[in-house]
């Protein structure tokens, strides 16, 4: 008899964290790209640092608190915290050492031949040193706080992800031979100079400018040397849901903790001396593993705002404007256009301006009676707000629910929370103990025939900013099954509904991991009966268990499984015997991939679904999420060719081996970009709705 495969065997699955790892050595990729504008790829650089301060202060952190606490839990892959943690170790700081390599040897060569130059303190002209050193007098000096570290003064609480300085002393009569300044997070962290050369973009750092003059603060102590050095933090929020009060004051005061949480990095100049080393890392409680000597900028996320402010267009991709799919005027407005069917909108590349568009009408028509809104994260200067606040001000019903738990946007969704609700907006916070991921509008109108609803569902947040980077997929409707499944699922988030089912939405926490493993197995049975049998499936990450099981399963049946996951994944593809008919693609560019399709051969009538969920545990179980149909023969051919360009992609895809590595595809056919070749076509459909609309003058 032969044996049976044990699907679940943690073999068969990759460290989630080393994937992540994976993925953002993917992006750095793109810094080293130099067929990438160069202010692009230091764009990239930036995004490295800011992922990996996140990945130390969420997911290092989390595994050091188990590991405190002796918590056995492992995951898939059967690794224990401390195990993950020491996997992970040599791989992150390898992804450093690149980092810094490419800033060192490739970017700052890069930008300096460009005419963009950082100097350091020994290297600055004469002129500029007299003008630096002014502005130290006048705008740095008064800021700035030395910290002595003695009985008397403890060592500061400093802040999460701050820059600091840690100075020597010697001197008679002294309580303490260091202390600490810290670089305040109000002045920039890039001083230009007064005057460049023509045609030169010429800077310093501030942190070397303070490490200079630092002996202004130390009068009459001599100073032995000042070495940069900055500390992450556990960013993890902990409080309970069921126990607290108000969730918006708890949620508040965690977030003013967790800025002073326990200290999980350190990372230092690569020339302080081991003797400092050895006490910060005393004073912070934190062990050799811990720390991360740095040979350039430290933080270099830092560098974000000058990569998007210097004025040389030429340096950054090709401004492109957005297609308008639905076109306006005096005699049609957006309800118009809904009602002659769905309407499917492909972001970037389509504008984002229709959904705020929408919105905004919605405030203003006096025959809408109602608007129903969830809120994940939004700018901070949402015009997706602004009109929630006057449809409120008009009278009309306006209920949002808003996810203050969204990770990193807490403080900003707070604030909208409280200018809601001053203007009349029933502000809810969703299901308690879960997160109200799903991304949905509602707008119930009376119409001559009666009541009518529209519903605009999306894979992506509304975010008017985010919509210009991200890919993202949405529609617009107004079809019964649809508009009314939406009104339960408000209806259960704002009440005390419970739920039963839905016509045509997939919805998490409830139904929604089961209806994906059986659409998955439904394609098995396909290909063990000889009809045909296909899966694609497009997310940013996919790490469900049983949903790679199911897969696994597919695979040995001989389902062709096409899954093109951006972030973690882990699956592992191509393994005898369990994997060898799944294909694992990522593609990371100009935009962040963040649309999910969702794509099932069934038999040879295929069934597509959009939705804001992952294939992760947190999505399919802790959760609310939507994952809508594509139904409308139009809609789907479009989704097809979407699903269609994306796996033609051979410049900026990678595909993952069988032990978790990516390498560029390479097909020896023409490049295709599918981001660029979506950008192509929105342009072709702007000029050819132009042309048309000119022709009908």
């Amino acid at each position: 008899m032969a044996a049976v495969t044990d699907f679940r065997d943690p073999k068969h699955f990759n460290n989630r964290e080393a994937s992540w790892l994976e993925f953002n050595q993917r992006v750095l990729d793109q810094a080293f790209d130099a067929s990438n504008p160069v202010l692009e790829r230091l764009k990239f650089l930036c995004i490295v640092s800011s992922n990996l301060d996140e990945f130390f202060e969420v997911r290092v952190a989390g595994l050091k608190q188990q590991r405190q606490t002796h918590t056995h839990e492992t995951g898939p892959d059967g690794l224990s915290a401390s195990e993950s943690l020491a996997r992970i170790s040599e791989r992150v700081r390898r992804l450093v050492e690149d980092q810094y390599r490419c800033w060192r040897e490739h970017l700052r060569p890069a930008l300096e031949a460009e005419r963009i130059t950082f100097h350091a303190q020994d290297d600055l002209p004469a002129a500029e040193r007299a003008h630096l050193d002014a502005f130290f007098e006048k705008q740095v000096y008064p800021v700035l706080t030395p910290l002595a570290i003695d009985p008397v003064h403890p060592f500061p609480q400093l802040l999460n992800k701050s820059l600091n300085v840690i100075v020597e002393l010697e001197g008679e009569g002294l309580q303490t031979d260091i202390a600490v300044v810290q670089v305040p997070r109000i002045l920039p962290r890039v001083v230009p100079f007064a005057n460049p050369a023509e045609g030169h973009e010429d800077y310093t750092f501030l942190g070397g400018l303070i490490q200079r003059h630092v002996g202004r603060l130390f009068n009459g102590v001599t100073v032995k040397g000042a070495h940069l050095f900055r500390v992450t933090r556990n960013s993890n929020l902990y409080f309970d849901e069921e126990e607290v009060q108000n969730l918006l004051h708890a949620i508040e005061a965690e977030l003013r903790r967790v800025n002073r949480g326990a200290a999980v990095r350190l990372e230092v100049e690569h020339k302080c001396p081991p003797r400092v080393v050895r006490r910060l890392l005393e004073l912070f409680n934190l062990q050799e593993e811990d720390v991360f000597r740095i040979n350039g900028p430290l933080n270099l996320t830092r560098l974000m705002p000058l990569a998007l402010q210097i004025a040389r267009p030429e340096l950054r991709y090709k401004r492109f404007t957005p297609n308008t799919v639905v076109s306006l005027d005096e005699e049609s407005d957006i309800f118009f256009h809904i009602r002659k069917g769905d309407i499917l909108l492909h972001h970037p590349y389509d504008n984002f301006q229709t959904v705020v568009d929408f919105l905004a009408l919605a405030a203003e028509d006096p025959h809408v009676l109602a608007i129903k809104q969830t809120l994940y994260r939004t700018s901070s200067d949402s015009p997706i707000v602004e009109s929630l606040i006057e449809a409120a001000r008009n009278g009309k019903q306006v209920t949002v629910v808003i996810e203050l738990k969204a990770r990193f946007d807490e403080a900003a969704n707070i604030k909208w929370a409280r200018a809601m609700r001053e203007a009349g907006v029933d502000v809810v916070y969703g299901v308690t103990g879960l997160k109200t991921h799903a991304k949905a509008s509602l707008v119930v109108r009376s119409e001559g025939d009666g009541i009518r609803r529209y519903a605009h569902l999306g894979t992506g947040n509304y975010h008017p900013s985010t919509a210009r980077i991200y890919t993202d997929i949405g529609i617009f409707t107004c079809r019964d099954e649809v508009t009314s499944d939406l009104a339960e699922l408000f209806n259960l988030l704002t009440g005390v509904s419970k739920f039963t089912g839905m016509r045509e939405l997939l919805v998490a926490p409830f139904e929604l991991h089961a209806r994906f493993m059986a659409l998955i197995d439904q394609e098995t049975r396909h290909a063990l009966a000889g009809r045909p049998a296909g899966i694609f499936a497009k997310m940013n990450a996919l790490l469900d268990e049983g949903i790679i099981e199911s897969l696994y399963r597919a695979s040995t049946a001989g389902v062709n499984v096409r899954l093109l996951v951006r972030g973690m994944c882990a699956l592992r593809p191509g393994v005898r015997g369990v994997s060898e008919n799944i294909e694992v693609r990522s593609i990371v560019g100009r935009f962040l991939e963040h649309s999910r399709i969702f794509r099932f051969e069934n038999g040879g009538d295929p069934q597509i679904y959009l939705g804001s969920a992952d294939w992760m545990p947190r999505n399919l179980f802790r959760r609310v999420e939507t994952v809508f149909p594509v139904v409308s023969p139009g809609m789907k051919q479009h989704v097809e060719e979407i699903i269609d360009w994306f796996w033609r992609d051979n410049v900026k895809a990678r595909t993952m081996l069988p032990d978790g590595t990516y390498l560029p595809r390479k097909t020896g056919e023409p490049p295709f970009n599918a981001q660029e070749e979506f950008l192509a076509e929105a342009r072709r459909r702007r000029d050819a709705r132009r042309t048309a609309l000119e022709q009908g003058k």
